[in-house]
């Protein structure tokens, strides 16, 4: 009795070879090329399983993969990707109701039980790679449970190159537009996991609560070099915080930028690390950074200290003007419409967003963005958000909740679909901003006291990626 491999994983059955086919799943991943499946690819791959990754962001469900896989994995990193995973669970499990189901990434544990109830049987956290690799081999020699099982992981890997087999190529995905208007190919890398801060509404702390954890250096441009050989012109990190790990981020910029000078970056820092480290907005910007992503959610402080941001409406004002010394463009997000909002609150976001010269820095999809409360949120620790929330919404995959003035909720609901809708007709970020301020003064009535639209302030429009959702 022996075992040769063919490129699968294969075991000795009563004389008879079997194969252990594995297929990985991407619903959506920000227009990405997904990492979060290339990375477990290439650790079950160097198990020695046979491994089919599919991104259905780019092509339809391929129902012969689905047949033929005894091991069907869920990659689940965001809201968006989750929704879309459950609609497609009931179809593979019509195809192959043999298969074993998972479901790995951000939101695989925090919506367990729903999960569980529409076919996942085991359910990963945190630092998947090895965790993946365990249940492959539980399923191929017939150990997985039969039962539902959740794992979260913490524990430090040694990281493999990621391995982008199968893929759809790089120009398929989302492009970094200039600010004359070329476009450049996009690759996406992951530098860190995690996050050393815990901020009520962010979806991470559910899983990593204050704990981060670094992918090698040497990991990280490997896969940036074959990214590049593969047509990448500019790379996305995608992690939380760039400088959770300031001298980690300073090391592979600094090699990044020395081995491939035209290459251009973006990363996403917090609005507090970046005044930590006031040296970093220079170092960025020398090594090829185009812009830097920063949640500041909020200009209300009231709000900032509900969502434990770690920074105030001062703060963000600072950052501008060091960003603007460093000629480093800022590109802010927010949470424009939370429990809290009030009509005079929304107007003053819009006018220091003007006022800060911040109109062409800001997607307009963040102007129209209302609060997300998932399971597990720390919002929930909040007396008041408890009181406000209804009963969890399977479908949407959070909290409902209202605002106490019904004009916010109708006010929201108007700035999303003029968002859409100017979005669609390619309309500027100026022009679109405009009209939502004629939307809060239409939401406003006659009150005398309502502001008038702030004049805006010139600034040059900033690089930005096609794909701006930011959940």
């Amino acid at each position: 009795m022996f075992v040769f491999s063919l490129g699968s994983a294969l075991i000795c059955v009563n004389q008879r070879l079997v194969f252990v086919r594995i297929l990985l799943i991407s619903t959506y991943e920000l227009g990405r090329q997904p990492f979060g499946l290339a990375s477990p690819a290439a650790w079950l791959r160097q198990a020695g399983f046979d491994v089919a990754a599919l991104d259905l962001a780019q092509c339809k469900l391929d129902e012969q993969l689905v047949t033929s896989s005894d091991l069907i994995a869920f990659y689940l990193p965001m809201h968006t990707a989750t929704r879309i995973a459950l609609l497609v669970l009931a179809k593979v499990r019509e195809l192959n109701p043999t298969a074993h189901v998972a479901a790995f990434g951000l939101y695989a544990p925090m919506n367990s039980a729903l999960l569980h109830e529409n076919g996942v049987d085991s359910l990963i956290g945190g630092e998947f790679e090895a965790e993946l690799v365990e249940l492959a081999r539980r399923v191929e020699s017939k150990r997985a449970s039969g039962s539902p099982t959740q794992m979260v992981s913490l524990s430090r890997l040694k990281f493999l190159v990621p391995d982008r087999t199968g893929l759809p190529p790089l120009n398929k995905y989302a492009r970094l537009t200039m600010p004359d208007g070329q476009e450049r190919v996009v690759g996406y890398t992951e530098a860190s996991r995690g996050c050393k801060h815990r901020c009520r509404h962010c979806p991470i702390v559910p899983v990593y609560d204050g704990l981060f954890r670094v992918v090698q250096p040497e990991v990280v441009l490997e896969d940036i070099r074959r990214q590049v050989e593969a047509g990448a012109q500019h790379i996305t990190f995608g992690d939380p915080d760039f400088l959770n790990g300031p001298v980690h981020a300073s090391k592979i910029v600094r090699e990044l930028h020395r081995e491939f000078p035209q290459l251009s970056y973006d990363v996403t820092i917090k609005v507090e690390h970046l005044l930590q480290h006031r040296e970093m907005p220079a170092l960025l910007r020398e090594t090829g950074c185009a812009f830097v992503t920063s949640a500041v959610e909020a200009v209300d402080d009231r709000i900032l200290k509900l969502l434990d941001k770690g920074h105030t409406r001062a703060d963000f004002a600072q950052l501008v003007e060091l960003m603007h010394e460093a000629n480093l463009p800022l590109s802010a997000t927010f949470v424009a419409f939370t429990p809290w909002t009030t009509l005079e609150g929304y107007a003053d976001l819009l006018r220091t967003i003007a006022e800060l010269g911040m109109v062409n820095s800001v997607a307009p999809v963040q102007l129209a963005i209302r609060l997300l409360i998932p399971s597990g949120s720390r919002l929930l620790e909040l007396r008041d958000v408890r009181e406000t929330v209804g009963e969890f919404d399977a479908q949407a995959l959070s909290y409902p909740w209202r605002n106490p003035d019904p004009r916010v909720d109708a006010l929201q609901r108007e700035v999303e679909r003029l968002v859409a809708e100017k979005s669609r007709r390619r309309e500027s970020r100026q022009a679109i901003f405009q009209e939502v301020f004629r939307a809060v003064e239409r939401a406003a009535g006659s009150e005398a006291d309502f502001p008038e639209m702030p004049v805006l302030r010139s600034r040059a429009a900033i690089p930005y990626l096609t794909e701006p959702w930011y959940c």
